[in-house]
This record gives C-alpha cells, structure tokens and sequence, in this order.
C-alpha cells in the first residue's frame, strides 16, 4: 500500500510541529527582559543546600532588610532586631531570583512585584503569592539553613 502526500497530511504535521515549539517555548516560564530565571531543582518551598548549612553571621542580615543567598535560592531577613525569617529567593510570579531586599520589601527585578520582609507576603504585584518560608535555625551568632 502506498501513502499520498496530501495537502491536509502536510498542514496536520506542520500544525503539530508548531504546537510542540510553541508548548516547549512556553514550558520555561521567562520573559523577554532579559533577566535570568531559575527554578528551584526541588520544588516550592525546598532548599537546595545541606542541611545545617551556615549561611551567615546575624550581624550580616540589616534590621529591617535581609540578605539573598543566591547559591542557596534563600533570602533571610530580620524583620526587627533579633528576629529572622527565611523565604525562598524564587519569584512567585514567574520564578525570577529576587535581587534586592530593601525599604521593608524583597524585590523582583523581572517585573516588580514585592514582597513584605517580615512575612513574605505581597506588597506589591504582579505577584499574588507570597514567597514560601524557608527553615532556618539561628545559633550563637550563626544563621543555618535546616
């Protein structure tokens, strides 16, 4: 039996071609500004380095600002004297690295949204999550990741 090439044959594999570039294309979830985005090998929520890892002195982490530890995808902050959080450093919009902590909020260079320091809640979109809790244990004058 022999197979025709026909003009619906040839619009069907093309159509599918497309389709499969288009969803690979929009699998990444990055945008066009030019900034990096990573994502998090183990989910929302997970660390990315061994357990108990130091990550810093206290007198590294501002009152009211934080600290990002990039390697780590973990942010820290010290929302009032000797109170420390941890959040991840993963955009909960579209999963950019946040790139500052600063005036109360960790911010996103991809697209601004901002999140509050003390709780890692939204103050400002176009994220409507808050940034997940990270584990962290603040020993003598050490912060550890958990």
């Amino acid at each position: 039996m022999t197979y025709e090439t026909t003009r619906r044959t040839v619009l069907l594999a093309t159509g599918a071609t497309g389709a499969a570039a288009l969803v690979a294309a929009c699998g990444g979830g990055g945008d066009d500004s030019g900034s990096t985005s990573t994502q998090s090998p183990t989910g929302e929520g997970a660390t990315s380095g061994p357990a108990g890892q130091v990550l810093a002195n206290i007198d590294e982490i501002p009152v009211g600002g934080g600290k990002i530890f990039k390697d780590e995808e973990v942010v820290v902050t010290q929302p009032e004297q000797g109170q420390f959080k941890a959040f991840s450093a993963i955009c909960t919009h579209q999963r950019c690295l946040v790139s500052t902590v600063s005036d109360g909020t960790i911010n996103c260079p991809c697209h601004g949204s901002k999140f509050r320091v003390a709780d890692g809640a939204v103050a400002h979109g176009p994220a409507t999550r808050p940034l997940p809790a990270e584990k962290i244990t603040v020993e003598g004058n050490s912060v550890r990741l958990t």
